[in-house]
């Protein structure tokens, strides 16, 4: 054992240690706090110091710690961090210590749903806007269905109205697209549904065995496609009590009226079904809801607009009444069969927060085809593809010579799809040459068309691609290839035999109208050039007959070239240099 003299020096020297240690803590202690008030410096701290209100004086250390670590309170709920540096600098007067139980709470804005008018609203409420969306959230029908128009808010609100029951317990809904890519898709229905749902503070997204939210409540969404009818089977058995179809001119009558028969619960909450859509006139939706649509111009009824009536389905035959008592007694039912439904018309007008955000979107529906025009931006339910819809001759601007500007080249090919016609006389082999000028406009060159036997169709292809290379340097032939391995094999034969041309054998896929679009719509807007030669008339003939005529040969091969200049992968010949040899295209 030390002796008393050893045990005294051994405590002399721990007190010295003790000392010390107390002195290096309390200046590395008066040191973190030093250096926490010192000014921030870097312009990014700044910044977010500014962002936040604080002024320039307070701009420290101190504050911007705080600041970060508030942030990550906020976003990543970690308290530890706020707490650590709380013990380490004692600036926090004991708001965070040992112990310390302080909750951050993250402000989310009210939900108000259409009811009586009685909810107050703020600048941040979750509510639809004035108008056609609150009238369709407000209606009391069955079935509602909500458009007539482009960019009229239509998802958004069918999306609102899944929040309405999402505290009823028990209560599940299914909002359909008709793919899966619709509603995955960059800004698609999931995405749409985040911008609305993560500011729903018990709402949990999922991702299996469907996309879903899943709400503290009780309630549930799901998001599904229906592709095609045989998807139906698989929702034998199941009941929706809300059922959405987004787009419902995408889904046929059949499958409108078996989801129907799913649209069942014992959740308590009567079961409805919301349905959006933009104009179709082909389509059964312009059918079902034709006595909303004034029938001699294709635009909706206003004052019908959100009227109520009934409708039964007896032997796959949809019938329609003023009153649910009448519909019974007309057709012998009990009146439990009778079905509600309105129609709730919408214009891009009425959504003031696309307009406000988005300009320029309504020049957007302005460039679209007259039809098209018409149906997006206009709502028409009666207006179709007919004669002289596509094309007139009085939108071109006629040549005498060609342009030296163009810097693409493209000839599209339309083969004849058999040998002969029905009389059998050879059918049609059809091209046109466009080209693409430095200023933006095109140039529609030259145009064949010429009944051909299988053989001779080879040669004439060969033959004018030796011509357009030799006239206008570089062409890229384009030739369809048809689907199925004789296609295929077809395909590889053209390309072989033009062996030192540029060609490429591209698949079609729609229809020639919905292919022949976005050419027409460059036609329409004055800005294609025509070159004068015999073959104009025979050209502007078919084109301003299209999509009616018999013949649409020339469309598709307008269509291709147009499609190969602007979405294929060709290289253009460069603009002027100023040297006495710009490129070697000129070889």
């Amino acid at each position: 054992m030390p002796t008393s003299e050893q045990a005294s020096e051994n405590g002399r020297k721990g007190g010295i240690a003790s000392g010390e240690a107390r002195r290096a803590k309390k200046n590395m202690k008066q040191m973190a706090k030093m250096l926490m008030e010192m000014p921030v410096v870097g312009e990014t701290n700044k910044q977010n110091l500014k962002n936040f209100g604080v002024q320039s004086e307070d701009q420290n250390y101190n504050t911007a710690i705080v600041v970060r670590l508030m942030q990550k309170a906020l976003l990543e709920g970690d308290t530890g961090a706020i707490r650590l540096l709380g013990e380490l600098t004692g600036d926090f007067g004991g708001a965070v210590g040992a112990g310390d139980d302080t909750v951050f709470e993250v402000e989310y804005p009210p939900i108000c749903i259409p009811d009586n008018g009685r909810d107050k609203r703020t600048e941040k409420t979750l509510s639809p806007q004035a108008g056609p969306q609150t009238a369709f959230m407000a209606s009391k029908a069955d079935i509602v269905i909500y458009g007539g128009a482009a960019g009229g808010g239509k998802t958004y609100a069918l999306l609102l109205e899944g929040l309405r029951n999402r505290n009823v317990k028990g209560w599940g809904g299914v909002i359909f697209r008709h793919n899966y890519n619709q509603i995955t898709a960059e800004g698609g229905l999931w995405d749409a549904s985040h911008k609305i749902y993560d500011l729903v503070p018990d709402a949990v997204p999922g991702k299996t065995p469907k996309l879903h939210w899943t709400f503290g409540g009780g309630g549930r969404l799901n998001f599904a496609h229906i592709s095609c009818d045989d998807d139906l089977s698989s929702w034998q058995g199941t009941e929706i009590c809300y059922l959405g179809f987004d787009e419902l001119t995408h889904f046929s009558r059949k499958q409108f009226l078996y989801m129907l028969s799913r649209n069942r619960t014992t959740c308590g909450i009567r079961p409805y079904v919301r349905a959006t859509c933009n104009p179709d006139a082909d389509s059964w939706v312009a059918d079902f809801i034709s006595w909303w649509i004034d029938q001699e111009t294709g635009y909706p009824i206003p004052e019908r607009s959100g009227l109520v009536r009934y409708m039964c389905v007896l032997n796959d035959t949809i019938y329609f009444a003023d009153t649910a008592e009448k519909l019974a007694e007309e057709h012998d039912i009990p009146i439990e069969q009778c079905k509600s439904v309105t129609f709730i018309a919408s214009r891009l007008q009425d959504n003031k927060v696309l307009m406000e955000s988005d300009p320029g979107y309504i020049a957007n529906l302005n460039a679209l085809l007259e039809v098209e025009r018409e149906r997006l931006l206009n709502g028409n339910w009666k207006i179709k593809p007919a004669a002289g819809m596509f094309f007139k001759r009085s939108q071109v601007t006629l040549l005498d010579e060609l342009p030296n500007d163009v810097i693409i080249w493209a000839r599209g090919w339309d083969l004849a799809a058999t040998s002969e016609d029905e009389n059998g006389d050879p059918a049609y082999t059809a091209s046109a040459l466009i080209g693409k000028r430095r200023n933006g406009r095109y140039i529609v060159a030259n145009v064949t068309n010429q009944r051909l036997s299988a053989d001779d169709v080879r040669t004439h292809i060969k033959q004018t691609a030796q011509i357009d290379k030799k006239k206008y340097k570089r062409v890229v032939e384009r030739l369809p290839k048809d689907p199925g391995q004789a296609g295929k094999a077809q395909a590889q034969s053209f390309v072989k035999m033009l062996a030192g041309f540029v060609v490429k054998t591209i698949a079609e896929s729609g229809s020639k109208e919905t292919r022949a679009e976005p050419f027409a719509a460059q036609w329409q807007h004055g800005n294609v050039d025509v070159l004068l030669a015999d073959w104009n008339e025979m050209y502007f003939t078919e084109l301003e007959s299209f999509p009616e005529s018999k013949f649409k040969d020339m469309v598709d091969a307008s269509s291709s070239a147009f499609a190969e200049i602007e979405n294929g992968y060709s290289v253009s010949r460069p603009a002027s240099t100023g040297l006495s040899k710009d490129s070697y295209w000129n070889k």
